[in-house]
């Protein structure tokens, strides 16, 4: 137990300084960007040092495999080198028994990264995205993405199918849109009614719009001459401030605790959510995943400093697992164009790559 204790505070060690190292680095990246993109704003010093703290965690827990990769070697090379390997050998215990201490850990910082990185990355990254819009600009435009503007659709109400709206912009909140147009269609159906409108706010149970013009699709030959033009006029609607405001957010920044019911109503207002299908199960398959990277690098590198060729042996493992993060990127863009199914695209790459570096392992010091 003392010998596991101590395996484990290394490599804890280890962890913390290459995450310490790659924390200034990003922290200087994002200090120049920042600094280049603002600098025709009266944003102060003070101001970019926040949008860099605000920045770190999500860059940290995207390169989170990469800093196991690089602690694992770190550690063992530095064990190699004390000969504190050989002497653990010498004391009866395997290469997998004295990697168990460190594979527990890898486990338990995927978890942590899992339940508690997470919503942090997801809140510090909301966050920087509106500050960062004010900064630049004065003000902030949630879902101005291009020049065809946003894009929504809610479901129907009573004998009415799904409603196509779109708007030039919004307000922050996703409550105000403006130079809407809405497009209904019946169910199973082709579209029965358009609107035009200046502004649409969204109120208790629908849509109020203001300056509309309502144009008969449905049995109409000429809509324009049908057309009617009304200063306010009430639409129905199934959306709510929460659902439209999250409706466009990258899967990363929502936190893994809210996803589940952030699915439920995407789906029920009538878009895909399998892209943040992909992303949740990605999330909860991570520890299996962090632990394959270790037992990879740990492959390469858990051997005697005498045997020499270790610059080949690091080269070796940082590219494996390099190659192991780009395979799961991989599946996950074919989990969410479906190609694949989800669970395939989340959890085949950690269960693979732990029985190749599992394999690999035991090849090395068995084989």
């Amino acid at each position: 137990m003392t010998l596991d204790l101590y395996f484990a505070r290394r490599f804890l060690r280890s962890v913390l300084g290459v995450g310490g190292a790659f924390f200034l680095l990003l922290a200087l990246i994002d200090l120049v960007e920042l600094l280049r993109k603002l600098t025709d704003t009266d944003t102060s010093l003070a101001q970019v040092a926040g949008l860099i703290v605000l920045n770190a965690p999500k860059g940290l827990n995207q390169i989170l495999p990469l800093i196991m990769i690089l602690a694992t070697v770190a550690l063992f090379i530095g064990m190699a080198r004390s000969s504190e390997l050989v002497v653990a050998r010498a004391a009866g215990r395997s290469a997998l028994r004295s990697l168990m201490p460190t594979m527990v850990v890898a486990a338990l910082i995927g978890v942590l990264a899992t339940v508690l990185l997470n919503p942090i990355v997801a809140a510090t990254s909301k966050r920087y995205n509106t500050l960062y819009e004010y900064y630049r600009t004065g003000s902030v435009e949630s879902f101005s993405f291009s020049s065809e503007g946003l894009w929504l659709r809610q479901s129907g109400h009573g004998e009415e199918g799904q409603t196509v709206i779109r708007a030039a912009r919004a307000n922050p909140e996703g409550t105000q849109l403006y130079d809407v147009t809405m497009l209904t269609y019946a169910p199973g159906a082709g579209p029965v009614r358009r609107i035009e409108a200046d502004t649409a706010e969204l109120g208790n149970g629908g849509w109020l719009l203001r300056g509309a013009k309502i144009w008969p699709l449905e049995g109409v030959v000429n809509p324009e001459a049908n057309a009617e033009v009304l200063p306010q006029v009430q639409i129905a609607s199934t959306l709510t401030e929460d659902s439209i405001r999250d409706s466009f957010a990258q899967p990363d920044v929502i936190s893994v605790w809210e996803l589940p019911a952030y699915i439920r109503d995407l789906e029920a207002a009538g878009f895909s959510g399998r892209r943040h299908e992909v992303w949740l199960q990605r999330e909860l398959a991570r520890p299996l995943f962090l632990v394959a990277v270790v037992l990879a690098s740990a492959a390469f590198t858990m051997r005697h400093a005498r045997s020499g060729r270790t610059g080949i042996s690091v080269l070796s493992a940082v590219m494996l697992g390099f190659a192991l993060y780009y395979i799961r990127n991989f599946a996950q863009i074919l989990g969410e164009s479906g190609q694949i199914p989800v669970m395939l695209a989340a959890w085949a790459p950690p269960v693979a790559s732990f029985l190749l570096a599992l394999g690999l392992l035991l090849y090395k010091e068995d084989g």
